[in-house]
C-alpha cells in the first residue's frame, strides 16, 4: 500500500518532501554540533579546533571525489562561487566557534535560529517580495526563541551571545549568496563543498600553526569531537545544504534549518543533562509552529509566482 502512494505521488511533491527531510536532517546535526564544538573547545585553542575541522574536512572531500566512477570537470563558476562561499562560511563558523566558547551550547543553538529573520531580508532572488503573514511567522520564531533563552538565564547579551547574533547574520548572507550562486548553474555540491574546505583550511592554518602541537597531542574525546564536527557537521551539512538550496528558496531553507534550536534542546536535555522547563516546551512548539506556518506560506507564495510568471509567458 505504501509503495503504491509513493508511485502516484506527483514528483513535485515528493522531490518537495525530499528536499525538506534532507534540510531537517541537516537542523538536527547542527543542533548536536554545538555540544560537540564546546567539548573540543574546552581541551583545544578555538582557532585549533577550525583547522582541524576544516583539514578533516578537506580530506574527506578529496577522498569523495576520488571514489567518483565518473569524475566530472571543475568548472570556474565552481571555483569563483567555492572560492567566495569559503570565506562567508568560514567567517560564519569563526564566529560560532568562538561564540559558543563563551557562551552556553544551548544559547548558541537558540540564538543563531535568528537566521530565520535575518534571510528573507536578504533573499531578493527573482524579486518576489514574501507576503507579510511570512514575517508574522518568523516573529513567532523569535518570540519562541526569547521564551527559550529565557528559560536557560539569557537575559542580557554577553560576549558569546553577541558573537552568535553576528553569526546568524552572516549565516543569513552565506545562505541567501548560495542560492545566486548556485542556482541555474551547472555546479558541483562536492566540488563546491571541496573548494570551500581548501579556502577555509587556508585561512586557518596560518592563525593556528601555532597550536599543532596541542592538536597533535589531543585525547581521543577531543578528536571524536573534532571528527564528528568535520566529517557530519560539515561535509555532509554542506553538501546537503547545496543541494537542497538548489530545489528550492533561501527562505524555506532558513525555516526547516530553523529547527535547528529544537534539536539543539533535545540533545542538551539528552546527552547535556539540562533540564527543560515549562518556558523551554513552549518555547519549543512555537517554534515548531512558526516554522511550519512559515513554510506553508513561502510554498503558497513561491508556487503562485511561479504560475502568474507562466501565465505571463503564455500570454
Amino acid at each position: 500500500m505504501y509503495f503504491n502512494v509513493l508511485v502516484v505521488e506527483p514528483e513535485g511533491v515528493f522531490a518537495t518532501r525530499r528536499t525538506d527531510a534532507v534540510l531537517l536532517l541537516v537542523a538536527l546535526i547542527w543542533g548536536s554540533s554545538y555540544l560537540s564544538a564546546k567539548t573540543a573547545t574546552t581541551g583545544l585553542p578555538v582557532l585549533a579546533v577550525l583547522f582541524a575541522r576544516y583539514a578533516i574536512s578537506a580530506v574527506a572531500c578529496g577522498a569523495l571525489a576520488g571514489l567518483r566512477r565518473r569524475p566530472r570537470r571543475w568548472t570556474r563558476d565552481e571555483v569563483r562561487s567555492g572560492a567566495v562561499l569559503g570565506v562567508t562560511q568560514a567567517a560564519v563558523l569563526a564566529l560560532e566557534t568562538y561564540g559558543v566558547a563563551h557562551t552556553s551550547a544551548a544559547n548558541a543553538g537558540l540564538i543563531i535560529s535568528l537566521t530565520i529573520v535575518f534571510t528573507p531580508l536578504l533573499d531578493r532572488r527573482g524579486g518576489r517580495r514574501l507576503p507579510t503573514a511570512f514575517f508574522v511567522a518568523a516573529g513567532l520564531c523569535v518570540l519562541a526563541v526569547g521564551l527559550l533563552t529565557s528559560s536557560t538565564g539569557l537575559h542580557a547579551l554577553r560576549l558569546g551571545d553577541s558573537l552568535m547574533l553576528a553569526a546568524a547574520v552572516i549565516r543569513a548572507g552565506h545562505v541567501a549568496l548560495v542560492g545566486r550562486l548556485t542556482v541555474g548553474r551547472p555546479v558541483d555540491p562536492l566540488h563546491l563543498t571541496t573548494i570551500q574546505t581548501v579556502v577555509g583550511t587556508a585561512l586557518f592554518l596560518p592563525l593556528a600553526i601555532s597550536h599543532l602541537p596541542e592538536l597533535a597531542h589531543s585525547s581521543a574525546m577531543t578528536w571524536y569531537q573534532l571528527v564528528y564536527l568535520a566529517v557530519f557537521c560539515s561535509v555532509f551539512a554542506f553538501l546537503a545544504q547545496t543541494w537542497a538550496v538548489q530545489g528550492t528558496s533561501a527562505s524555506r531553507a532558513s525555516l526547516l534549518l530553523g529547527t535547528e534550536p529544537i534539536w539543539a534542546v533535545i540533545i542538551g536535555v539528552s546527552l547535556g543533562g539540562e533540564r527543560l522547563t515549562v518556558w523551554a516546551t513552549l518555547g519549543a512548539a512555537l517554534m515548531i509552529a512558526g516554522t511550519y506556518w512559515g513554510q506553508a506560506i513561502e510554498r503558497a507564495h513561491r508556487t503562485t509566482s511561479i504560475n502568474v510568471s507562466r501565465s505571463s509567458q503564455n500570454s
